[in-house]
């Protein structure tokens, strides 16, 4: 292996851009994906996750390329490519066998092909390490290695980059950990945990957000049975958090490409093993359910059958423009399926992705809208949460009803003319 190796990034999104980007601080980094206009707006210095400065982009010495040719002649590989679940939420590894075919056309003798797409155990050594042999004609352990370093960005948070987190490495050989632990450290001041191999580090990753999971799902039955009993669980967590052991997990949707995602792959692999996971797959179940109980429960306050509703916010998460899995998706089309007339505007969306993807017309602007019979503060965006109490009341009608699913507005005095519905 070279002293300064030359590495390959194969999926230049949420996870593999900002990865490249800062390893091309310190290696010799290519940036490969499959999508042409994916490749230009990076060229352009844009990136549409808004995980990576514009600046950032511009200064990288990084060369991005969707023509699969640019692999050849790469020391290490690095795959970072998505793993959502299918439509029964069984696990779909579509693309990152897909990856693991065009990685093999190109790979030498000498060559590691490291993966940091979310997988079960086994699936790197297992389905990648031969779909690797298959398409090279070299042997997985002898003229090749794999290693895997799970990633863990978590969108929209700049605190935990991946420079500045604890990064897992696993390897075939000692020799394969060390080098991974180089390449990392390099980035990240050396903060590496090696994993004993790399079904331990595979099993690691799934855990971690399947505990997350679990963990929301049971403030959100806990929200449920306090709405039963007439108690505000915002105020219960926040008297029940002044323990100094108690979790400060919230109630609310679970969407996104890991927290909804990451259990089923855990399932799958005890599914597996003729075990039936029950704590993980309740927690699916609940978190999975929250969408249509909330949008039940507006129905029931609306106050009138077909009203018109504003749905504030569609990303899965604050602050960020990601749409992947998102359960806001459950509200709207529960409450459309309920006979009602519902908007949706959300200011960090992409309108195209939400027409595409979602069959969503975003609306493009509040101003002059005219008052609806509903509001539901869905996504904690910061645009949101600026809001005063003149331009909440103006989006309601007289009666009407502003729903608050995450506490944007919590603390905010509203007149008498606006009911409120809190989870």
């Amino acid at each position: 292996m070279s002293i300064s190796p030359r590495i390959a990034v194969i999926g230049l999104g949420y996870v593999g851009l900002p990865l490249a980007v800062h390893l091309s601080r310190h290696f010799d980094v290519t940036g490969f994906d499959v999508s042409t206009a994916r490749i230009a707006e990076l060229r352009n210095g844009q990136d549409r996750t808004g995980e990576v400065r514009p600046e950032d982009l511009r200064a990288t010495s990084m060369t991005f390329s969707d023509d699969e040719a640019c692999l050849d002649s790469h020391d290490v590989y690095i795959v970072t490519v998505p793993t959502p679940v299918d439509a029964q939420n069984q696990p779909d590894l579509g693309a990152v066998l897909n990856a693991s075919e065009t990685v093999a056309r190109h790979i030498a003798v000498g060559a590691v092909v490291v993966y940091e797409s979310t997988v079960y155990p086994g699936v790197t050594e297992g389905q990648c390490g031969s779909l690797l042999e298959a398409g090279s004609g070299l042997t997985c352990g002898r003229d090749f290695f794999l290693g895997y370093s799970p990633e863990r960005i978590n969108p929209g948070d700049r605190e935990h980059t991946v420079d500045r987190i604890t990064k897992i490495v696993a390897g075939q050989t000692p020799e394969v950990v060390d080098m991974l632990a180089a390449i990392y450290g390099a980035m990240n001041g050396g903060d590496i945990y090696c994993a004993a191999d790399i079904r331990t580090a595979e099993a690691a990753k799934v855990i971690e957000n399947a505990q997350r999971d679990i963990n929301i799902a049971f403030v959100n039955e806990v929200a449920m049975i306090l709405k039963n009993l007439g108690l505000n669980v915002l105020d219960v967590l926040d008297a029940a958090n002044t323990k100094w052991n108690f979790l400060p997990f919230r109630p609310g949707l679970v969407g996104g490409h890991c927290i909804g995602v990451d259990p089923f792959y855990l399932a799958h692999a005890a599914q597996s093993t003729g075990m039936h996971p029950e704590i993980v797959l309740a927690g699916r179940r609940i978190n999975d359910g929250m969408g249509a109980y909330i949008a039940q429960a507006i129905h029931d306050n609306a106050g009138k059958a077909g009203a018109r509703i504003l749905v504030l916010g569609l990303t899965f998460k604050e602050n960020v423009p990601d749409l992947r899995n998102s359960r806001v998706v459950d509200i709207i089309t529960t409450l459309a399926g309920l006979g009602h007339s519902v908007e949706v505007h959300d200011p960090h969306a992409d309108p195209a992705d939400a027409r595409d993807h979602l069959g969503i017309e975003l609306l493009t602007s509040l101003d002059g809208v005219k008052p609806f019979d509903a509001v539901i503060g869905a996504v904690k965006h910061r645009e949101y949460e600026c809001m005063d109490a003149a331009q909440l009341e103006s989006l309601v009608t007289e009666g009407g009803l502003l729903a608050d699913i995450k506490g944007i507005w919590r603390n905010l005095p509203l007149g008498e003319r606006v009911r409120r519905w809190e989870l």
